[in-house]
């Protein structure tokens, strides 16, 4: 559902999202990725997408153009540059094939579950070898679907400790590439206080959670793919987390 962003733009927003990127690829050396903005988007997040140096995209929400001042979204996109250099990207990726392919079982049992207990009901009388043959299907049935669910569990889990620690990587690259650590922290804060907070209400969001800046839906800690966002700036400095709260107030 994202818009790419011609780099030709006259729109201010955009023109200088444009100007932005270009100057952190020059800071990562890294060649610059394509650039789309998510319209229908409300929330503040980013992320970026590719198998390759050469063929990247990075997405923001229009939620994230309206918020962030240049400074900002200038720390934003350094977070993100980090994903690209460090490698993140292609990782991100391929957690989300693997998870699908894992879910795919799951859906698979289901699948041969209901087809085969829904054959049952509809049919009329059944011999013994008959009914016996339907239970071994919904009994497959039975172990793909948990095998699939039991192990998206556990991929999930694994997933949300990888990625954790990622975050603290590419904020701290995003610090060295802008030297401004204050941008970084007052963009975790704008989410934090924000109406919509970084939420997509994309139909994806979930299997998107982990590629972008900020959580996409409300996970539990356990499940959580990023760290909470009071440690992000905490580490970045306490006292911007002081001046949050007193902002907050006032």
């Amino acid at each position: 559902g994202a818009r790419r962003i011609d780099f030709a733009t006259t729109q201010p927003s955009e023109r200088q999202l444009i100007n932005i990127v270009e100057e952190m690829a020059i800071a990562s050396g890294v060649k610059p990725p394509m650039v789309y903005v998510m319209d229908a988007e409300q929330g503040i997040n980013a992320f970026v997408a590719g198998l390759s140096l050469d063929d990247t995209v990075m997405v923001v929400t229009r939620g994230a153009l309206e918020a962030f001042d240049r400074d900002e979204m200038q720390a934003v996109a350094g977070h993100e540059f980090s994903h690209i250099l460090n490698g993140d990207m292609r990782l991100n990726i391929r957690l989300m094939a693997l998870l699908a392919g894992i879910l795919a079982i799951g859906q698979m049992g289901g699948f041969l579950m209901r087809l085969s207990l829904g054959n049952s009901a509809r049919g009329k009388k059944r011999s013994d070898d008959q009914r016996g043959g339907v239970f071994v299907f919904v009994l497959i049935g039975l172990m793909l679907w948990l095998i699939g669910y039991i192990g998206l569990f556990f991929g999930r889990l694994i997933k949300a400790a990888i990625l954790r620690q990622r975050e603290f990587l590419a904020d701290a690259s995003s610090v060295q590439f802008t030297r401004n650590p204050a941008a970084l922290a007052n963009a975790l804060l704008k989410i934090m206080y924000g109406h919509n907070r970084s939420w997509l209400r994309n139909l994806h969001a979930e299997d998107m959670s982990h590629l972008c800046f900020g959580e996409t839906l409300r996970f539990s800690s356990l499940l959580a793919t990023h760290p909470p966002l009071e440690e992000r700036i905490r580490v970045l400095g306490a006292e911007y987390l002081v001046r949050g709260r007193v902002r907050q107030r006032a």
